[in-house]
């Protein structure tokens, strides 16, 4: 016995050693790569030494001699702090993650090689104006020199996730950078989605007031009736017969439906400001990462300073201010996308039919290199409208008749793409006026630009808008038939049919990404937009003040009320408040009239320490999944968000929406009242299950939980304690402050999709403008600056936002200088 006990003592103290060796090494290694923010550093391609300071907060501020040194020191910063994430971003526009990660990317990297985006970025690098070029260069060099400081002190490979997965890092290009613009414009782009989801619903739903329910128009004046699918596209097939897909596949660049692009911004001029100057505030929208997609930067430029919010591997401030403007962006929902029909010739398929007869597609052969797996190659195939793009893609099979492809036009494909110039142009503008015309050269994505100076403000649709025929079949609502000349895109609108509003009357501007004009098709700008709702409550916020301050800007921004729940809430629950008679404890009926107790008298705030708004949220998600899980099938878990606009017009029966109420399946004949009562009681099961059924005790902030995971490390067991970070938040779907849930899953209300970026900017003191981010400037999960301004994020505070350079000295925690070799 007594020889066993010391060999389970000698197993165990061997286990603790081995085990601290391996933590110490692993730690070890991992920190080499967390930068030295106090160091002098020599490197090549300087035309003068840079300092770049650093903040308490983690935050550079560049000074430079020239320019061009401004943008080599940001590379620099960008790669210091983030440069796995710029390698992968950079492998995604390519399509080269399979070679780190195997078989879980090949689909990504196939739509990313049919896509072109990469070729399409080289070929636009020519395109850009004399000093964006200039910038480019810089920028990559400046990255370059931190690879090569990397290589030469063995610096932990940079990161710790490159010790994961190795592989060699190729020197930075200027296209790496112009491709990064086009893979966020593809980040932010629904239309193509939307317009297969609106075709397979019309092949259900043959009724066009059904299908105006389900997929409703913004409201304003109506909308033409168009045609059905199946009229458009003759033989598509059997409208039961639906694409059946997974989950995307590992770093899918599409973002699912509801989870594109948003935005808030807005701005008030003189005579709306308590100032007497004017104000801006914006926040953009994104899915939630660790580390956030923004980085904030300060740089001295010859036109002066600047400081915002940049993307690293992009050497532009993005949405920011300099000395003389301030500029936001927001998500214009601009139908830049457009799916065709294409009609294979039947003696050859390698040929597709035009307006002119059949041509050749345009072939190319790309091999995707594979970890640890033979190499597939590719078939790229492009017709005049665009590339082709697979039957298992995007549910593109089920829309798309034998004998036919489907192909793709899109803004952002062109190789002539001067988004970059049109961003280093924003942050040299010394008025409106002079960055409304540099913004002409934005081509994808497009945004609404929302820019001020100190005397003028101004909101302008930028990026190119596809020229279509006023005779097109499907308007671009629906994919339409390639060979028809009045279906193709006849170039783009020039940029005077692309909407602007300068110093409106009312002194103040702004955009939810709602619907911002009403014009004829083709010049219409979208039939989709991206809000309903939080429109309205900041209509009511913005007119309920005379006048506006920094302040009341931010209280706008961080407003949790919602609208939707104020209006909505009325409607369904109309024959059911304090109706019905008194239930006992523990009885499904008690549990309702308990909730319903706590609707009735709540304000609609989506407070994260209050109950009503999970139960609300659990309600209308089981409401709308009962009106029409029955006459769509299946093809109701592509509506995984509840949309309002469905839910009035079913419960005020606009043209007869009131039948989703009626259950097809049933014998009986339900009426709205009927589904309303079931949908809570669901509700109240799954919460019962979730989290019990002390209702009073919930909390929103448990369900709706901010999650900022890491896109590699954050699935790792343990691992993902450290590098995933979770923050209980207020807000909703539908509130100013947006925290979009994912709909599906165990958890459908987490938090995915925000404002990883806050600024508000006030003319009146420039220098007390103040921006924040969701989690860190650093990249690195041992780094203090990781998640540091994430809490602050969470409260709804903010840092300063100052140019002023003696107080960036006087404050500065470290200080990098490159030195010219």
């Amino acid at each position: 016995m007594a020889l066993i006990f010391r060999a389970l003592v000698w197993l165990t103290t061997a286990f603790l050693i081995l085990t601290t060796i391996g933590v110490v090494t692993v730690y070890y290694l991992a920190s080499r790569s967390l930068p030295d923010y106090e160091k002098t550093i020599p490197v090549s391609g300087l035309t003068a030494d840079v300092e770049i300071l650093r903040d308490n907060s983690g935050v550079p501020h560049i000074f430079p001699a020239s320019d061009r040194d401004a943008f080599y020191a940001l590379g620099y910063a960008h790669a210091q702090d983030r440069l796995w994430q710029m390698t992968l971003l950079r492998r995604t526009a390519q399509g080269r993650l399979s070679e780190l990660f195997g078989a879980r990317t090949v689909e990504t990297d196939k739509l990313l090689r049919r896509l072109a985006l990469y070729p399409r970025a080289v070929q636009s690098v020519e395109a850009q104006d004399p000093r964006t070029r200039d910038a480019l260069d810089a920028y990559a060099a400046g990255v370059n020199a931190r690879i090569s400081e990397i290589n030469r002190d063995s610096l932990g490979r940079g990161a710790p996730e490159f010790f994961v997965f190795n592989a060699p890092l190729a020197p930075w290009q200027p296209a790496d950078s112009v491709a990064l613009v086009k893979l966020m414009a593809l980040q932010l782009s629904s239309h193509l989605k939307e317009e297969v989801l609106r075709a397979r619903t019309s092949l259900l739903l043959p009724d066009e007031n059904r299908l105006a329910d389900i997929l409703p128009d913004i409201p304003g004046p109506g909308v033409a009736a168009l045609p059905e699918y199946a009229q458009l596209v003759p033989g598509v097939g059997d409208a039961t017969q639906f694409a059946q897909h997974g989950p995307d596949p590992l770093f899918w660049p599409v973002a699912p439906r509801g989870l594109a692009g948003a935005s808030n911004a807005w701005a008030a001029d003189a005579t709306r400001s308590a100032t007497g100057s004017t104000l801006m505030a914006n926040d953009p929208h994104l899915q939630f990462t660790a580390p956030a997609t923004w980085y904030l930067a300060r740089m001295q430029l010859s036109s002066g300073g600047v400081i915002g919010a940049t993307i690293p591997g992009i050497p532009a401030i993005m949405a920011g201010r300099s000395d003389a403007i301030a500029w936001g962006l927001t998500s214009s929902y601009l139908d830049d996308q457009d799916i065709f029909i294409e009609e294979l010739n039947p003696n050859n398929r390698e040929q597709y039919r035009t307006p002119d007869g059949y041509n050749d597609f345009i072939t190319r052969r790309s091999i995707i290199e594979i970890a640890d797996a033979d190499p597939v190659t590719l078939t790229l195939r492009w017709t005049d409208n665009g590339p082709v793009l697979p039957s298992t893609q995007f549910d593109l099979g089920a829309i798309t008749p034998p004998g036919h492809v489907t192909a793709l036009s899109w803004t952002a494909l062109s190789p002539q793409d001067t988004s970059m110039s049109a961003a280093i142009g924003l942050m040299h503008a010394q008025s409106v006026d002079e960055a409304l015309d540099v913004s002409k050269a934005y081509v994808a994505p497009s945004q609404n630009l929302t820019v001020i100076d100190g005397d003028t403000i101004a909101m302008k649709l930028v990026g190119a808008m596809p020229r279509r025929d006023a005779t097109h079949q499907s308007q671009g609502r629906m994919p339409s038939l390639g060979w028809r000349a009045e279906n193709r895109w006849q170039g783009v609108f020039p940029d005077e049919s692309n909407p602007v509003f300068r110093n409106p009357t009312g002194g103040i501007v702004g955009n939810t990404n709602n619907k911002i004009v009403d014009r004829p098709f083709p010049l219409h700008v979208s039939f989709d937009w991206g809000d309903s709702q939080r429109v309205m409550r900041w209509q009511g916020l913005m007119q309920g003040r005379e006048v506006h301050t920094r302040d009341s800007f931010i209280e706008a921004q961080l407003d949790t009320v919602s609208i939707t729940a104020r209006a909505l809430l009325p409607l369904i629950g109309a024959d059911l408040w304090f109706t019905g008679e008194a239930a006992p404890e523990g009885t499904p009926e008690r549990l309702r009239q308990r909730a319903l107790d706590l609707l009735a008298n709540w304000n609609g705030e989506m407070n994260e320490h209050l109950p009503e708004p999970l139960i609300y949220s659990a309600w209308l998600r089981a409401l709308q999944d009962r009106l029409i899980r029955d006459d769509l099938g299946p093809l109701a878990s592509e509506f995984i968000r509840v949309e309002p606009l469905f839910i009035e017009r079913v419960y005020r029966d606009v043209d007869g929406a009131s039948a989703w109420c009626d259950v097809i399946r049933s014998a009986a004949e339900e009426t709205c009242t009927d589904i309303s009562r079931l949908a809570l009681d669901d509700a109240l099961v799954w919460i019962s299950e979730t989290y019990g059924t002390a209702l009073e005790s919930l909390r929103w902030g448990d369900a709706h939980q901010a999650t900022h995971d890491h896109p590699v490390l954050g699935e790792v067991p343990i691992l993902r304690y450290f590098v995933n970070i979770r923050q209980s938040t207020s807000g909703g779907d539908h509130t100013l402050m947006r925290g979009r849930g994912t709909g599906v899953g165990p958890n459908p209300f987490l938090n995915v999709h925000g404002a990883a970026y806050r600024g508000v900017y006030d003319f009146a003191d420039p220098d007390s403008s103040v921006f924040i981010l969701s989690t860190g400037q650093s990249g690195h999960f041992l780094s203090r600056h990781y998640d540091d301004l994430g809490t602050l994020w969470r409260r709804g505070e903010y840092i300063p936002m100052s140019l002023d350079a003696d107080l960036a000295r006087a404050a500065s925690v470290g200080v990098t200088r490159l030195v010219r070799e």
